[in-house]
This record gives C-alpha cells, structure tokens and sequence, in this order.
C-alpha cells in the first residue's frame, strides 16, 4: 500500500517520475542519405562518391544538422553568415537573405509603400521580375524609355511622375551602371523611393560606389544565373531600420526575425500578413563562399573587356553602347549598335563565323521578357483571377490611374533591343583570347562598314 501511494504521489511532491528515461533510439531525420545527395549534385565520380560516403558513415552524426536559418548547431547559422558579409562587403548597416531577386523586390516594394492606386517607374529593359513585383505589390507599374547605354534615361523620369507615384526601380542591366546620379537627384527633388534592381550586375561599381548602395534599398539576385550565387537567392541590403524591418516582415511573416517573436507591434504598420521567402542554410552555405569571391571575379570581367575594347576600331555604321562608367561596370558583355537591322543580322552571323561568340534580334527575334513590350504577365494587365487587381483597381482609377501599355511607348528601348550586337566575354579569357576577339570584332566590321579615323574610342 505504501508502495502504491509511492507511485501516485507526483514526482514535484518527491514522487517517482513516470518516466526515467527512453529507450528508443532513431536515425538522424537529415543524415548520411540527404549529405551523398548534395554530393552527387556535385557531380564526383562514383569513385569519389564511395570514399565520400565511406568517410560520413565513419562519422557519429547524432540527432544530424537543423538546416534552417533561426534554429542552429553552428554558432553562426550560414544566413546570418552570408547577411554578415553582405553588410561588410556592401557597407550597408542592414541585410536580408531571401529564397530568390524577385522575392528580395517584392519585399522592398512593399515596404518602401507600394500598394493598390500606387506607381513604380521602372525601366523598359531589363526583365520582367522588376516590373512583374510591383504588380504583386498591387501597385503599377509605369515604363521609362532608356537612352543609349540601354538603361532608365533620367531626362524621361520627370516625365512619368504622377500623384501616384511613390518609387523609382532603376535596374542596373546585363554588367552595366545606370546613371545614379542623375536618378538620385530626380528621386530625392520628388521625395520618392528608390529600389535599385541590381540583379545583373553585382559587384559593379558608379563613380566607385557599389550599386546598391544609392536607392533607399538595394536588391539582388543571388543565383547560378548571375555573377555572385550558386542556385536561387536573394538579397536586400539597406541603411534604414525601418525600411528592414517592413522588408523583412514581408519575407519573413513568421515574425522570427523580431526581438520578440510574438509581442505586440512597437509600432503602426510594423505588422501584417507577409509570405515566406527565408534563404535557406544550404544556399547559403554556397552564397556566402561566392559573396567572398565577387571582387575578384568582377576584376576578372572587367579586365578582359577592357582589354578587348582598347583594341577595338571606329566605325561608321557601329555605334559602341554608351556607358555610364566604363571602369565601374562588370563587364560580361560588350555590345555594340548597328545602323540597321539587316545589317545587325549580318554582322552577328559573321561574327560568329569568326569564332565570336554573340548574338542580335534583328528582325527575327521572338518575344523576350526583357524588353517591356513583350512582358505579358504585365502588359495584358490580367491578375490570377476577377477583377484584374490591380489594374482594376477602384483606388487607382479613383486618383485618376490608367494602365495602358503598348510597343512604341518607349521608342528608343524599341529600336536599340532589336538593333544591338551583345559579344558575351568570359572572365577567364587570355591576353590572347581578348586580342583574337578583338582582331575578329575589327575584321568583321571593317567588310561591313566604313572605318572612321575621327570617331570616338570605345574605351
């Protein structure tokens, strides 16, 4: 009996606990099986792969690796690793690591207050995502012709700007600078946002400042696309707390990143229903690696075509693309504007006869989300389902918006995407291989068209 009342009294009033101890031992739930995958990703040999497996079965993994971004074994998780570099290698006081570049300007359109009856300027080249966020934002967004570097024209901005207008997307294209400047001084007189889209040109430079740096918020694409990423990520780099707080509650509507997950907002507006676009720990892992090697590989690019361009010829009829900083840029392509159509076509097939890797529209080009005219899933202004928010919008029509877009729009962006000569360069190219480009570039050019002695250097 005393045995019994032993057992019922609770362990608190110095009873026997229930349970002493568990018997049942598993498998790590990420182990050896999930570790052999990421390596035969890498493509190793099946030799390689016996004696990586040989080595991970030897090892006691235990309960295995959390791979998530909050929760961590390591003592700094691989996120908040990569928005560490991030923030040295930007010198921004705050980033975000997020799951893609469209996601980064989804959450920067929204916190910079983009939202129904609202417009975003954004560049007629580029690609579709700059344009495409600002609809999932439910805002607008309003194309701006470029000039002849084939980014936003600044003379154009003033232009666009309406009552609606609350931010400016300048998109930084294919290794290029916009002029920042000239952007900035237009933004700050009209008191509007700037996102800068960098996706394609991390690690470019305007007047030895890194893009990114100049808007209220700078966006990336952190992929194995572009030049700095090894799968699908993003990044948001800013100064303002404010600004990366709004940012991240949108990626991150699970509210880790709060001091206090749960708390109250400490202020209006710091809280509403966001989505989920964390950076994974994997992606991570292979970003922050890569973020250590943007600098050199942007040396890389940048000396090849520079090289390439020192040696090039003056032409006549091939105008070399303005750029806005010959030494900030990347420099992964170098391109070039025939006078005409057919002779774009022509010149891009002999190039490639000579070896030069290249390509031009020219008359035959398909559709191409690149340029605005062709963009789709924003230019038929149809939403997911009825009405077609937000082009239907009742606040937009009320403050006087309508979204019309069409092919002549932005004359300039028209005729130079179907007139340009891109000649796609490789970071690891020679002295040699930069001056055989050269030599072909001159040769082809100089059967097509009439050299001018008294033009203007491409460099």
């Amino acid at each position: 009996m005393a045995n019994q009342r032993e057992v019922q009294r609770l362990a608190l009033q110095g009873g026997l606990k229930a349970v002493s101890q568990i018997e049942g031992k598993g498998e790590p739930k990420i182990g050896v099986e999930e570790f052999m995958a990421v390596a035969r990703r890498f493509g190793f040999s099946q030799a390689t792969l016996k004696k990586i497996r040989a080595a991970a079965e030897a090892e006691d993994m235990g309960a295995g690796p959390f791979l998530a971004n909050y929760y961590s074994d390591l003592k700094e998780p691989c996120v908040k690793a990569f928005e560490r570099v991030a923030r040295e290698t930007f010198g921004t006081k705050y980033a975000i690591g997020v799951s893609s570049g469209t996601g980064a300007l989804h959450a920067a359109f929204v916190a910079a207050g983009v939202g129904p009856g609202k417009e975003v300027i954004c560049p007629a080249i580029g690609f579709l995502a700059t344009a495409a966020a600002v609809v999932t934002a439910k805002g607008i967004p309003v194309f701006c012709d470029v000039d002849e570097s084939m980014h936003m024209d600044p003379a154009k901005i003033k232009g666009l700007i309406t009552k609606r207008t609350v931010a400016i997307a300048p998109t930084q294209v294919q290794g290029g600078v916009c002029d920042m400047r000239a952007i900035m001084r237009v933004a700050r007189k009209h008191r509007l946002k700037v996102i800068e889209d960098c996706a394609q040109s991390c690690g470019a430079t305007y007047r030895g400042r890194l893009v990114g740096t100049f808007g209220d918020m700078g966006c990336f694409s952190i992929s194995a696309y572009k030049i700095v990423g090894g799968g699908e990520g993003g990044l948001i780099v800013t100064n303002s707390k404010r600004l990366w707080e709004r940012a991240s509650q949108l990626a991150e509507c699970g509210g880790l990143w709060r001091p206090n997950r749960f708390a109250a907002p400490r202020y209006k507006g710091e809280l509403f229903s966001g989505t989920n676009y964390r950076m994974s720990e994997l992606e991570a892992a292979v970003d922050v690696v890569q973020l250590h090697k943007m600098r050199a590989t942007v040396r890389r690019f940048r000396a090849v075509k520079q090289r390439i361009l020192k040696r090039l010829k003056s032409f006549r009829e091939a105008k070399p693309q303005v750029l806005n900083d010959a030494d900030g840029e990347v420099g992964y392509c170098l391109r070039f504007y025939p006078e005409t159509l057919d002779l774009s076509e022509r010149i891009a097939e002999a190039l490639r006869a000579e070896g030069v890797s290249c390509w031009a529209r020219g008359r035959r080009g398909g559709p191409d989300w690149h340029q605005y005219s062709f963009m789709y899933p924003v230019i038929l202004r149809q939403g997911p389902t009825k009405p077609d928010c937000p082009f239907d919008c009742p606040l937009y029509e009320a403050a006087g918006g309508k979204a019309r877009y069409a092919r002549g729009d932005c004359p300039v962006a028209d005729d130079l995407f179907d007139r340009v000569v891109t000649v796609s360069l490789n970071q690891w190219y020679t002295a040699a291989d930069c001056r055989h480009i050269a030599d072909g570039i001159n040769k082809v050019l100089s059967a097509y068209c009439t050299p001018d002695a008294g033009g203007g250097r491409w460099l």
